[in-house]
């Protein structure tokens, strides 16, 4: 008579504690081995040793040494906790070495957690817990399900835990991914809904560790491209694969889809023709070296929207930029297609639409040594913007700086030079841009030699420069040689991604907020005349409320109907205000368009803030 499941788990939990074996026969592979671990590390399945938990120093240590693994995994956590029915669940992350990073549970679960010692800063290694899934994949590298009596130890018998693997880009165990639940709460699609999560955290991994990069996303089928089962290969300007994740891996059997080779050598197109194409084309077909035809599309590296993070505001510098609006990305594909090739840009959009954040992720797309050297147009004086931007001889005028200056293209050699406002450069300037948009030489003013530059010139403006020409203002012919690749950034009122947008940015200002879905609802009812600019001053207002966790829609409401967009307004929030300000001002060193850039505000805003604790009296 065959024995169903339980009688057989049943018999095998016997033969464990009371002679100490793990029978293969009455067992699942996985779960036989991980008994036999167990034992030959001398753990008596009768008498569990104490739970292990580290100090919280060494956990904030963890945490920071994982910090953008954990980042992503909390954003998935918190979707799969929504995801999987039912109550008495708990879902939770640890690093590669068993620690408890992170945990997520309902209410009807925390009685067990507390009595099971599941909570941050706990050691699940099968070494310290016997057979558990956290341990057990650990341990396996392989996703698992650990159900009641299949646990080593006899306190773990009513729950039922299942576990993935995350993995870093270099294949090494990034951590582990766990979802428990009560027996009798048991979930048969747990398993998948880990696993995917799993990949999606592997995904962001990916992402991220390849963001100065192209990387481009490949399936055969058109539908299965914004998913889990699309394959990633990230290569550099010239084509070389720098990376492919698992997917792409599985998809390209048999090809060497490793880093270092060529795109030529995996694909049936150029390197070149396939940046081209992606100019104008979302999506086009690829067919690899051994006929199988694919469907693909270009992406920029992004941080993922929804992630909780542990780090200061971004600098300027930072260049991620989210971009799941379907008229951004396309634009993006122009992007990476324009600065591979050397190709001027021209980026169009309102005050405050991320014209310089895409600027810097351009740079950073472009893999390119030298600088970023960012010139605002409007900014320089007239009768001195030539000498700042070509550079000056010693004594060329009077002024003019002791031994001379090299100018800022010259310093955005090897690297970009960002002209914003460019619709502010007067007529004279404009003809000698021109001149270097020709050859690549630099004369400093008052000087007899040249020098040969190699930059990638991106300009911006927030006026319709067909207008300007139209007007005569602006150079009919120097129009057209910046206008060679136009990227246009719609205001944020109009993007799809603006809730995207508002979780990424809340999670820089302010480590652990999260915005609630009806949050982020009355955030997309607003107008934002001040664009992302904006949206950034009232998340940083939203941040200062009362509260560690979620920000609710009356908050949003409250901010919104405050006067203004900047965040210095509003009596109750002027002093921890002002004190983010200064402490933004000492950490850039002085610098006031750093500090304005690094709080998403504008220039007069740091000058009052600055005025305003001056004046105030000293205790």
């Amino acid at each position: 008579m065959l024995m169903t499941v339980d009688e057989r788990l049943s018999r095998a939990r016997t033969m464990l504690e009371r002679r100490g074996e793990a029978p293969a026969e009455l067992l699942s592979p996985e779960i036989s081995a991980s008994w036999s671990r167990c034992l030959k590390a001398g753990l008596d399945p009768r008498r569990p040793p104490p739970h292990a938990m580290v100090d919280e120093a060494t956990l904030r240590a963890a945490r920071e040494r994982h910090d953008l693994t954990r980042r992503l995994a909390l954003a998935e956590m918190h979707s799969l906790y929504h995801q999987i029915a039912g109550s008495n669940y708990m879902i939770a992350f640890a690093a590669p070495g068993g620690v408890l990073l992170d945990t997520i549970a309902d209410a009807s679960f925390r009685a067990t957690a507390s009595r099971t010692a599941i909570s941050p800063g706990t050691l699940w290694t099968e070494g310290q817990c016997g057979t558990n899934a956290l341990g057990t994949v650990t341990e396996t590298r392989r996703a698992v399900t650990v159900h009641g009596p299949e646990h080593f130890f006899t306190r773990l018998t009513g729950l039922t835990c299942t576990a993935a693997p995350v993995f870093a880009p270099d294949a090494t165990l990034a951590g582990v991914l766990d979802a428990s639940s009560e027996c009798r709460s048991r979930q048969q699609h747990t398993q998948a809904l880990v696993a995917m999560a799993a990949t999606q955290i592997e995904n962001g991994l990916f992402r991220e560790f390849h963001r100065a990069a192209l990387v481009f996303a490949f399936h055969s089928r058109g539908e299965y491209l914004h998913t889990l089962s699309a394959g990633l290969i990230a290569c550099d300007a010239e084509g070389v694969l720098l990376g492919a994740n698992a997917q792409a891996r599985f998809l390209l059997q048999g090809l060497p889809a490793q880093p270092g080779r060529r795109f030529e050598e995996i694909f049936r197109l150029r390197f070149a023709t396939f940046l081209d194409d992606c100019a104008s084309q979302e999506r086009l077909r690829l067919e690899d070296k051994v006929g199988s035809t694919f469907l693909a599309r270009l992406e920029t590296p992004r941080r993922p929207a929804a992630v909780a993070v542990s780090r200061p505001v971004p600098h300027a510098e930072d260049a991620s930029f989210v971009a799941e609006d379907p008229a951004v990305r396309a634009g993006l594909a122009a992007l990476a297609a324009a600065v591979a090739r050397r190709v001027p840009v021209l980026v169009r959009g309102e005050t405050g639409t991320g014209k310089e954040v895409l600027a810097r992720h351009a740079h950073a797309l472009s893999r390119r040594r030298g600088a970023f050297v960012p010139v605002n147009c409007a900014a320089l004086p007239a009768h001195l913007i030539e000498a700042e931007l070509f550079g000056h001889a010693d004594g060329a005028f009077t002024g003019a700086r002791r031994g001379g200056a090299p100018g800022l293209i010259v310093e955005a050699d090897g690297g970009t030079l960002f002209l914003d406002e460019i619709g502010d450069m007067p007529l004279a300037l404009q003809s000698v841009l021109l001149r270097l948009l020709d050859d690549w030489m630099v004369r400093p003013v008052g000087g007899a030699k040249q020098r040969r530059v190699d930059v990638q010139l991106i300009a911006a403006t927030n006026a319709e420069l067909a207008d300007a020409v139209a007007a005569g203002r602006f150079r009919r012919d120097l129009y057209y040689r910046l206008n060679t690749v136009e990227i246009l950034l719609p205001p944020l009122a109009r993007r799809q991604d603006l809730a995207a947008i508002a979780c990424h940015l809340l999670a820089a200002i302010a480590p652990g907020r999260r915005l609630a879905p009806a949050a982020l609802a009355r955030l997309g009812e607003w107008g934002w005349p001040g664009n992302i600019r904006e949206l950034r001053s009232i998340l940083t207002r939203l941040a200062l409320t009362p509260g560690d966790g979620e920000i609710g829609a009356a908050a949003v409401g409250a901010a919104l109907a405050l006067p203004g967009a900047e965040i210095e307004q509003g009596s109750g929030l002027r002093a921890a205000v002002r004190g983010q300000v200064l402490a933004a001002h000492r950490e850039t060193g002085g610098n006031i368009s750093a500090t304005a850039r690094r709080l998403g505000v504008s220039r007069n805003t740091i000058y009052r803030a600055l005025r305003s604790s001056a004046s105030r009296p000293r205790s």
